[in-house]
């Protein structure tokens, strides 16, 4: 006899599934025994449930296959919403499994019911609730079939009597439809965006994800337009050698980024639905995208092509010509060079320039009068030791910004984080994720203290597992994109300080190997030693919660306000 819960299972099988993220019971009691049943799957049980869809959208992020997850009936099904929503942000395929109660009492308020075709309106591209065994494996079918088209979410509520019902004997299997067309442009349209950038003097390229598998691509078009190239955070994979890439934009960016935005004349954003228009330059702009729908949404678009990015790209190359001079991608490669010198500088030992030196040890006594270790130090470190087939995790906050900067997308390094929703708390699950895709490969989790003690349970999860992550906290004490945030516009920094236990001291009690490192002398040794050991491995990094990420402008209404902020700490602290 084969049940619904069997037909599910095999058939997640036959697609190449082989794990499953979620909390045990209830009405997903059949589907875990299926589980149970076939050698090939491992169900991964979590601490919590939100830690199970982070990491399936991870393994889909990373592989670009379906994730899959579970949540029992009402609350176990919530608790999947904030790494669905992170999923759905993503364009990361995941196939989301709920219970409900019993057929006979959904609609009567019955315990721990939720409507969760409502709850998961949203969030969810797919949402059914399957009620008979003759309504599969339709539903199965258009769940998967419409996480791969999204790539989205796909919820698939299962009611608590259906997964042990007996399949008909005439239903077939489910069949999946995983590849995606390549849109080629509208010929018309490609000379429109062909005039343009003949018209223009200064191009700048902004490039995104959807540009990761065009960069020789891209490259081209460049050399050919002299044009400075902007990377969006998820399109860092793009800057390993890279002569004409500038770094990134937005609050994470740097000078360089703005030298190249101001001096265009016309943008051609590639692969990217980057969200924040008011660091976009008002100039006419080209778009390409696969998706029709992100067309001219962060800023006006003068021509659109719905393309694959490489085709579009290879298209426009084939038919402009090349500009005559550089002065425009000279100008903006040396801002960035001028500002990465000055970063290196922040490191100490001597790097960076000497006016970059000079600047560094002003700000120290101001910024870090404790002596911790500067933040961008330990990204630097991490950089320098993790294995350049690493993929790495970030939290959202001050994590990604240190990444952004001192971590370079070298070899076939992959950067994973919750850049669309920004979630705290996502870049230890989204590690084990991945890690637990390979076992083999380096995966490095960069998680702030706030995150990681958000989701602290699931450090079990690894050893349980076996899965031999290694996560580098940033521990400052704080949650320091919020403190940053508040002294901007001149609060005092509130509610911002974190009384962390000792994380190293935790995480050696649940089983990880682990250190406490106080001392920048002692960082990149205990790192080595740390990334060379085998099994889960935690680096707890005492950082310094005072230092100051500016971004590519700092206005004057900016700095008016941390000058106030910092005096009004001063003034209100304790004697």
């Amino acid at each position: 006899m084969t049940t619904v819960a069997d037909m599910i299972i095999d058939s997640l099988h036959r697609l190449g599934v082989r794990t499953v993220w979620g909390v045990v019971g209830d009405a997903l009691n059949p589907l875990t025994d299926a589980i149970r049943r076939n050698p090939d799957m491992r169900w991964i049980g979590v601490r919590h449930e939100e830690a199970g869809a982070f990491a399936a959208g991870a393994q889909a992020q990373v592989s670009g296959t379906l994730g899959v997850c579970m949540g029992t009936v009402g609350p176990g099904s919530i608790h999947l919403l904030n790494g669905l929503y992170d999923a759905k942000k993503s364009q990361a395929p995941v196939l989301a499994i709920c219970g409900q109660v019993p057929t006979p009492e959904i609609g009567s308020d019955y315990f721990q019911e939720v409507d969760n075709d409502l709850l998961f309106t949203d969030v969810a591209a797919f949402r059914a609730t399957v009620t008979s065994a003759a309504q599969m494996p339709r539903l199965l079918s258009q769940a998967v079939n419409a996480a791969y088209a999204g790539p989205g979410v796909a919820v698939l509520t299962l009611p608590g009597d259906v997964g042990e019902m007996e399949m008909p004997a005439d239903a077939g299997r489910p069949h999946f439809v995983t590849a995606r067309p390549v849109p080629h442009p509208d010929p018309q349209v490609l000379e429109d965006a062909v005039a343009l950038l003949e018209e223009a003097s200064n191009v700048t390229i902004l490039a995104g994800i959807g540009a990761a598998a065009a960069k020789d691509e891209l490259l081209a078009l460049a050399g050919k337009l002299g044009a400075p190239m902007v990377l969006t955070i998820k399109g860092k994979g793009l800057e390993e050698d890279n002569p004409f890439e500038v770094g990134q934009s937005g609050l994470i960016g740097n000078p360089a980024s703005k030298t190249a935005f101001d001096g265009a004349d016309v943008l051609l954003m590639v692969g990217t639905d980057f969200p924040y228009p008011e660091w976009l330059p008002k100039v006419p702009t080209i778009q390409i995208d696969v998706k029709a729908e992100h067309i001219g949404r962060r800023t006006p678009v003068q021509v659109g092509l719905v393309a694959d990015a490489a085709v579009g790209v290879r298209s426009l190359t084939a038919r402009v010509t090349a500009k005559p001079g550089t002065d425009h991608l000279d100008q903006a490669r040396e801002h960035y060079a001028d500002w990465r010198e000055r970063q290196q500088a922040l490191l100490g030992g001597g790097k960076g320039s000497l006016p970059g030196r000079i600047l560094a040890k002003a700000r120290r006594p101001f910024e870090n009068p404790s002596g911790l270790i500067r933040p961008e130090l330990l990204a630097d470190v991490i950089d320098r030791v993790a294995a350049d087939d690493a993929v790495i995790t970030t939290d959202t906050g001050m994590s990604t910004v240190w990444a952004s900067r001192f971590l370079r997308m070298r070899g076939n390094r992959q950067l994973v984080g919750s850049f669309g929703l920004g979630s705290m708390a996502n870049a230890m699950p989204q590690a084990l994720g991945v890690q637990a895709l390979d076992t083999g490969r380096e995966v490095v989790s960069l998680s702030g203290d706030g995150g990681l003690t958000m989701l602290l349970g699931d450090l079990i999860t690894a050893v349980v597992e076996q899965l031999p992550v290694r996560v580098v906290v940033f521990n400052n004490g704080r949650l320091g994109m919020v403190k940053l945030e508040q002294e901007q516009v001149g609060l005092p920094e509130f509610g911002t300080v974190l009384t962390n236990p000792d994380l190293a001291a935790v995480a050696l009690s649940l089983g990880w190997s682990s250190w406490r490192v106080e001392k920048a002398e002692d960082l990149e040794e205990t790192a080595r030693k740390a990334f060379a050991t085998a099994g889960p491995v935690l680096l707890d990094v005492l950082t310094n919660p005072d230092e100051i990420s500016l971004p590519p402008q700092v206005t004057s209404d900016k700095a008016w306000g941390f000058a106030i902020a910092k005096v009004k700490e001063t003034l209100e602290s304790p004697a």
